[in-house]
């Protein structure tokens, strides 16, 4: 049977957003290990990504550690990140084709106002962004996956999707999304047009 892809969906970062490992360079900057870092983090994004989290004192148990501002945790973060600018300019290649475009990201408010802020070329060029503490869903829930097809009446098996993690790649499959890990633009380019006589 033919395959007939639609949309393709993207991770922000670690695909359109390179990201360096913030834990390293917090090592690095403060002289603290990363294996003391990364709990305290993690605990503090599984919280943030939420919508219900607006406290800033979320942050309080890495500024006090770091013995740092929250103003200069974020500038430290956010200005160390850069846009994928080729696999922008593919993705805008493929929305000229007929694609819908998506990003699907589990963040938090302020380094999505980043992001809108300082690339906003990203949003200018795709169909829509679905952020975790927007809409309540994080991946990999297959709720958040699922969210976005129903909101674009979309099938599974009509869309591409790509991201760093594999447990976000296997969720989504089990909704029937065509589901990849991101490498390199030239293997996504070799995915994608696996599938491009089935463009509608």
């Amino acid at each position: 049977m033919e395959r007939k892809i639609k949309a393709i969906l993207f991770d922000l970062n670690g695909v359109f957003i390179k990201s360096p490992k913030l834990s390293e360079r917090l090592a690095e900057k403060y002289g603290i290990s990363a294996d003391n870092i990364w709990p305290v983090l993690k605990e503090i994004l599984k919280k943030t990504r939420l919508p219900e989290t607006r406290t800033a004192d979320v942050w309080n148990p890495l500024l006090e550690m770091l013995h740092t501002s929250q103003d200069d945790l974020f500038e430290f973060w956010f200005t160390a990140e850069s846009l994928n600018e080729d696999l922008l300019s593919f993705s805008q290649s493929l929305k000229n084709e007929g694609y819908q475009i998506f990003v699907l990201s589990n963040n938090f408010p302020e380094r999505t106002a980043y992001y809108r802020s300082h690339f906003p070329q990203i949003f200018e060029s795709v169909s829509g962004s679905y952020f975790s503490w927007e809409t309540g869903l994080i991946k990999p829930d297959p709720k958040a996956y699922e969210h976005l097809l129903n909101e674009n009446k979309l099938r599974g098996d009509e869309c591409i999707y790509f991201d760093d993690s594999e447990e976000n790649i296997q969720s989504a499959a089990t909704l029937g999304i065509h589901g990849y890990i991101y490498t390199s633009l030239e293997e996504a380019k070799m995915v994608i047009s696996s599938f491009q006589p089935s463009l509608t």
